[in-house]
């Protein structure tokens, strides 16, 4: 039997890891993940860690859930994969129909991907060849928000804005026009920031209402995360901000796309972040949490509008030439009818206010900290950003690490911190118990407060 250390030479020799400085382990060997159950990794030695970042904000009832795996097993005895480009099956149908009855009045149809950057070129491809079908040929164009991420993929990446991913790859990416991020702790427009000022007037959107009418018929879409930029920092902005642009984009006519996809399934502490405002977008883009963090699959949901536009005679090529191998794969597919089960039966968002409540008021802790600049969050996911001077929001200089100096940290407390550059965050699995919350938050504040800097 090959040894943990052999596996980890393996890993040194062959594996190119994901965001990840490989250089990094030159020296230091990454965590050796051996098995997880519920809210918790164990390494090969028995160790075990907190997963509070939900496996890259996936895992929603814990690892290892006895109905998903159950689901799975019983599936693969039937059908474990078929194309479905011609055919179609069960579960797919029915997880469809169950999409649909969660979703906003108006969102009708769904097309399956593979991951969340999938589920965002299916919608940026949909409308764009949407406005070709009806005639409006002008709209080729789309709108992006400053630190938002949409995926790795290209037309993905060419909506994405945050800094760091600037760089070598820019040539490939197609030009899109950029408003700024409600960022409200960095706020240009005001000395105070508006989440903490009773008089925002979110002059954050004068850039999109002044480019909506200059150039508004030029333009399909706008794609954003709804209250909370994930990637970009886990910046969470105000509910009006979100309504007041749906409002000014439905006046253009512009389409609008939500990337729900780290937001979606209970994260904000409603099934979807848009339920918020009571909007209804053009598209809805799900992935990560759909299977619980069981097996990859992605949905994009849309319009009866936007699925007439493709219905046609086939000699008049409106059909919508995208797909994918996996595509409304029967093993995902059960797993995410399996995790919509397990909402329904554990009654999973009726249970997460007091759990809402522990980790958010919990937080404020954070703010007696020197370093810690900014304290957020909304429903199950709470962060705070690092600077080195409080009262300028000075950051610190990119190659002290403070991040990554925390994540090592946190592995010798038992846990799972990877950070967003300076920001340490928390994004839990819906399963956590109050006791361990309360637990991740004494051994987050050990690390952090035991800083030395």
């Amino acid at each position: 039997m090959t040894s943990e250390v052999d596996l980890l030479e393996l890993n040194r020799r062959y594996l190119w890891h994901p965001y990840t400085q490989m250089k990094d382990f030159e020296k230091n060997d990454p965590l050796f993940v051996d098995r997880a159950d519920g809210v918790f990794l164990f390494d090969a030695q028995g160790r075990r860690y907190y997963d509070t970042i939900s496996s890259w904000w996936c895992i929603l009832h814990g690892h290892n859930h006895p109905r998903i795996k159950a689901a799975i097993r019983d599936q693969l005895d039937r059908l474990e994969h078929v194309h479905f480009a011609s055919t179609t099956h069960e579960g797919a149908i029915r997880l469809a129909e169950k999409l649909v009855a969660l979703t906003p009045d108006g969102l009708s149809r769904v097309f399956y991907s593979d991951n969340g950057s999938t589920a965002c070129e299916v919608a940026i491809k949909m409308s764009f060849q949407y406005w070709k079908h009806i005639g409006e040929t002008r709209r080729e164009s789309f709108v992006s928000i400053e630190r938002g991420y949409h995926g790795d993929t290209i037309g993905a990446m060419s909506l994405g804005g945050i800094p760091k991913f600037k760089g070598p790859l820019d040539a490939l990416t197609f030009d899109s026009y950029r408003i700024p991020s409600p960022y409200c702790y960095r706020c240009p427009y005001e000395a105070k920031p508006p989440a903490k000022s009773l008089n925002c007037s979110l002059e954050c959107l004068g850039p999109l209402e002044k480019l909506l009418a200059d150039k508004g018929r030029e333009i399909a879409g706008i794609i954003l995360e709804p209250l909370l930029q994930a990637a970009g920092g886990m910046i969470v902005y105000p509910v009006e901000y979100l309504t007041r642009l749906a409002e000014l984009v439905s006046y253009h006519r512009v389409h609008l796309i939500l990337d729900e996809v780290a937001t979606g399934f209970g994260r904000t502490g409603r099934m979807f972040a848009l339920e918020h405002t009571g909007i209804s977008p053009d598209f809805l883009c799900l992935s990560k949490g759909l299977t619980a963090g069981f097996i990859p699959m992605a949905a994009t949901i849309t319009t009866d509008d936007v699925y007439n536009a493709f219905y046609s005679d086939y000699k008049e090529g409106r059909t919508f030439f995208h797909g994918h191998t996996f595509t409304g794969n029967p093993l995902a597919s059960a797993a995410a009818l399996a995790s919509l089960e397990v909402f329904e039966q554990e009654k999973v968002l009726d249970g997460l206010q007091d759990k809402i409540n522990t980790l958010q008021s919990g937080m404020k802790r954070f703010e007696v900290l020197p370093w810690v600049g900014d304290v957020r969050g909304i429903g199950m996911v709470a962060a705070v950003e690092l600077v080195r001077d409080r009262r300028t929001r000075t950051a610190f200089p990119s190659e002290k690490r403070v991040g990554w100096m925390i994540y090592k940290e946190g592995l010798k407390k038992g846990l799972i911190l990877r950070p967003l550059g300076d920001i340490i965050y928390l994004f839990l699995p819906l399963s956590v118990t109050v006791d361990q919350i309360e637990d991740i938050l004494g051994r987050s504040f050990e690390v952090i407060s035991g800083l030395t800097l």
